[in-house]
């Protein structure tokens, strides 16, 4: 009999506890969900990555709602204001497109919009090697080493540092049909972005020697001075050799002569005992 009321009882408080989750369940779903609506602006922005120099089509962009409490100081908020005008500077995707990224509508595409006033774009022909193994892209900045011999005597070789810190405008590679066998190569171009001075320089090192690219820290502005180096110096030197016998020279002439010992005589006094130096009278 015991056990027949503890098994009602908890059949009972069974029931009960259902009935009131079942009610608290109906109660919070029929409760109105809160939306908190963020006021947005619509802006155009990049539907793929797009390089220095592109021409901006209607597939290239799209509108997105953007925050308006976030939104990008000059963002371009409708295509016409974009679409037909070239860009100065790379974008990535879904990044929004602004007035200073992009050349004026009379400029059109290409590369030539985004050369400042006063300064060259110059393409160079590059290798993997001379490329930096592909590390050279559009937006780095790279010093140019030239090799070249002021003589035919192989012995003036000199490799020295032209060049610091150049922007790379474009890297691509085009074909070449200017072949022996007239048949068309893939050739590497690398595009920089020099003064006028710097491209008569840059002209001269790539005819009549050879170029290379040493990539370089975009952050890092210092121009530092080389002297330059020849084959000679590299394979150390007759100079150093040189400035070593000279250095022998001067210290072989400046060394002190040896200078004979006194005569002395030791007297000994008791347990004591003491040197004295014999002068000799003149």
């Amino acid at each position: 009999m015991a056990r027949m009321r503890v098994f009602i009882v908890f059949v009972f408080a069974v029931t009960v506890g259902g009935v009131f989750a079942l009610a608290t369940y109906n109660y919070v779903q029929k409760i109105p969900a809160r939306t908190v609506s963020i006021p947005t602006t619509p802006v155009v922005v990049a539907a793929s990555d797009l390089d220095i120099g592109a021409e901006l089509r209607r597939e290239d962009l799209r509108i997105i709602e953007w925050p308006a409490n976030a939104l990008p100081a000059d963002a371009i908020h409708d295509l016409k204001d974009a679409v037909g005008r070239g860009l100065i500077m790379p974008v990535i995707q879904n990044e929004p497109i602004l007035p200073m990224k992009l050349a004026s509508k009379e400029a059109g595409a290409g590369l030539p919009p985004a050369i400042p006033p006063g300064l060259r774009a110059v393409s160079v022909r590059v290798n993997e090697v001379i490329g930096v193994a592909g590390y050279v892209l559009p937006g780095t900045h790279v010093d140019v080493v030239a090799t070249v011999s002021p003589t035919q005597n192989q012995h003036d070789m000199t490799s020295k540092v032209i060049l610091t810190n150049v922007l790379v405008l474009a890297a691509g590679t085009k074909i070449d049909r200017m072949t022996d066998k007239d048949k068309p190569m893939p050739v590497t171009v690398v595009t920089l972005l020099v003064a006028p001075e710097e491209s008569e320089r840059l002209t001269l090192a790539s005819s009549e020697g050879k170029i290379q690219l040493a990539l370089r820290n975009p952050l890092d502005r210092d121009t530092p001075v080389t002297r330059g180096i020849k084959p000679a110096s590299l394979l150390g030197a007759a100079p150093i050799v040189r400035v070593a016998r000279a250095q022998a020279s001067v210290q072989k002439a400046e060394a002190p002569r040896p200078v004979a010992d006194a005569p002395t005589v030791e007297i000994i006094r008791g347990d004591k005992r003491a040197r004295e130096v014999v002068r000799q009278e003149q």
